[in-house]
């Protein structure tokens, strides 16, 4: 990447990350269409630090608050009746980010080849794109919206957590899958779309970091490393606003506006692929 490259791919990046219309979907194919390069897997794992660091910014309230309370209980479990309402609740709710995470772990680790190369063709994409609408479409037809975050269950947790483990699949919207999942199971879309962030935390964490230390030990440039940054920065600038627009619009929206785009962008992506105007 050049530097204009990166602050496209950066600004995609962070745009796209929180609202269900898939990020990689985008990284990949806006590349094709100017004739640049695929950035590949690996920097969009990396960009994802910025897009991580906007939630820590846009929750930072919440996740010292959780971060305190996971720490609390694993230094001072014996003393757990003498907890407060909100330390119970803020412990239950760190838990269940953590194993909500370990689907997408191991089945990233597992097919982590797969997911650098073949999953990131353009028909896979499109193909993502569409059926995971489809999906989203009768989340919200069927939808309760009665629960909120703090009324979740150890079971909810882990099918949002296998749900998330979907978004390994390029197109498929890691924020899609969750929301799609909260949806399912009674949350109201803005709960849906909080917890979705929150869990994000730690899978991005871990893949941004695992990424960003492969290039570093390949002996990727200092040049490289800059453009990098420089995306990876502008991502986390443009995902603070992507965050705050989504929760905004579910306030008092559905999610059919993203619905119909995905719909679109799919089959756009299956048409110039199979018309071979996009590689």
């Amino acid at each position: 990447m050049d530097w204009f490259q990166a602050i496209i791919i950066g600004l995609v990046q962070g745009l796209t990350e929180f609202i269900p219309i898939s990020s990689t979907a985008h990284i990949r194919i806006i590349p094709s269409l100017l004739g640049w390069n695929d950035p590949g897997a690996a920097v969009t794992a990396v960009t994802q630090l910025g897009t991580l660091a906007a939630v820590f910014v846009y929750f930072r309230k919440e996740v010292v608050s959780l971060s305190m309370a996971a720490w609390t209980s694993i230094i001072d479990f014996r003393s757990r009746q003498n907890w407060s309402e909100e330390q119970k609740s803020n412990t239950k709710l760190a838990w269940f980010i953590a194993l909500g995470t370990v689907p997408i772990g191991i089945l990233g680790l597992t097919f982590k080849h797969q997911i650098e190369t073949d999953l990131r063709d353009l028909r896979i994409i499109g193909g993502s794109l569409i059926v995971l609408a489809i999906l989203l479409a009768i989340a919200e037809v069927i939808a309760k919206h009665r629960r909120n975050v703090s009324e979740m269950t150890l079971v909810d947790t882990q099918i949002i957590g296998l749900a998330q483990a979907i978004a390994l699949i390029p197109g498929a919207s890691r924020s899609g899958v969750t929301i799609t999942a909260g949806l399912f199971i009674g949350l109201t879309r803005p709960s849906a779309a909080r917890f979705s962030f929150l869990l994000s935390i730690p899978a991005v964490l871990a893949s941004g970091l695992l990424e960003l230390k492969e290039l570093i030990v390949m002996g990727t440039g200092n040049a490289a490393l800059g453009t990098l940054a420089m995306a990876t920065l502008v991502a986390g600038v443009s995902g603070y606003a992507s965050i705050a627009f989504l929760l905004r619009w579910l306030q008092t929206r559905s999610t059919f506006l993203f619905i119909w785009y995905r719909l679109f962008l799919g089959t756009l992506i299956l048409w110039l692929s199979a018309a071979s105007l996009i590689r």
